[in-house]
């Protein structure tokens, strides 16, 4: 029981993947600095900002709902937890870690950050953060179509296998699937899938600052604040190596340069494109986005 709940909340749970993240947070702050020719934070910046942030006041509105305002950062904080901590231990050991059905599991679980913000931004009573629930539903139902059609594609590609280990060990005996055409066609897609899934831009129309001030989050301050922050980080770590892990033979400390090429993607896509409306972003998750996952899949089929 000890051992377990030292891997849910010492390592590789959550204080590591939080490190790590916050870590990532860096990097991403630093080299969006330079693009801007500026000098850019300090390494220890981010973990500043989120003590800064857990010491001050939290206001509660008055016509929210306090349970479900209150109750909303911690449900997507224990899923995204509860993601991070089977992901590390499936690419620690392979041979022994994961259960059956687990890749399905994890889809669920990722979706559950996106519905805490919804409940919490409804739960504030706000009409601002009532617009970005709107729109943070909106980008859910645009993004988690492709998603799930390019999940099939390592599923199909391994003839059935529906554990993150065997998926792995299939991947180490046969390559990885990110070689093959209909591998490199999804997990591309999959890519633009994660960004919206981190709600950066171009697809942060739910929390949009210059529009509708935050949106999402403008009810939230203090710890609660820091909650939906560290979530955020945790999944900017936890998305990269769950798409490792499908398509790459998975992850080792060996093998950073994996996640550090996919940090840098998801920086150039941020640094390059303006905010898209959330008409535009759906009408690309459903468009062009849902037509190459489908190509995948029928590659996947036939064998490419």
């Amino acid at each position: 029981m000890l051992k377990y709940l030292f891997n849910f909340i010492v390592f590789p749970g959550f204080l590591f993947t939080v490190i790590v993240g916050l870590l990532a947070c860096w990097i991403d702050r630093k080299v969006t600095a330079r693009i801007q020719w500026r000098a850019g934070p300090p390494w220890y910046q981010p973990f500043i900002d989120i003590v800064k942030l857990s010491i001050k006041e939290i206001t509660v509105p008055r016509a929210g709902s306090k349970g479900l305002f209150f109750l909303s950062p911690l449900i997507g904080l224990s899923a995204v937890t509860l993601v991070s901590t089977l992901v590390w231990l499936v690419n620690i050991d392979p041979a022994s870690k994961g259960f059956s059905g687990d890749v399905i599991v994890i889809v669920y679980l990722l979706t559950l950050p996106a519905i805490a913000v919804m409940l919490g931004a409804s739960a504030s009573a706000n009409p601002l953060a009532s617009l970005g629930a709107s729109r943070e539903m909106k980008m859910v139902l645009a993004y988690e179509l492709p998603f799930v059609i390019c999940l099939t594609v390592p599923i199909i590609k391994s003839h059935g296998l529906l554990r993150l280990s065997d998926i792995i060990n299939y991947q180490a005996v046969n390559g990885s699937f990110a070689a093959s055409l209909s591998g490199i066609i999804a997990f591309i897609v999959m890519i633009f899938c994660m960004q919206a899934k981190l709600g950066l831009v171009p697809f942060d129309a739910s929390e949009a600052e210059t529009e509708i001030m935050a949106g999402t989050y403008i009810e939230y301050s203090g710890m609660l604040l820091a909650i939906f922050k560290i979530t955020k980080t945790m999944l900017m770590v936890t998305l990269p190596l769950f798409l490792i892990t499908l398509f790459w033979q998975g992850f080792n400390f060996l093998s950073l340069w994996k996640y550090v090429i996919i940090l840098v993607v998801i920086i150039l896509i941020r640094n390059t494109n303006p905010r898209v409306r959330i008409d535009q972003a759906v009408r690309f998750f459903w468009g062009k986005m849902t037509l190459m996952a489908i190509l995948a899949v029928l590659l996947a089929v036939k064998g490419f």
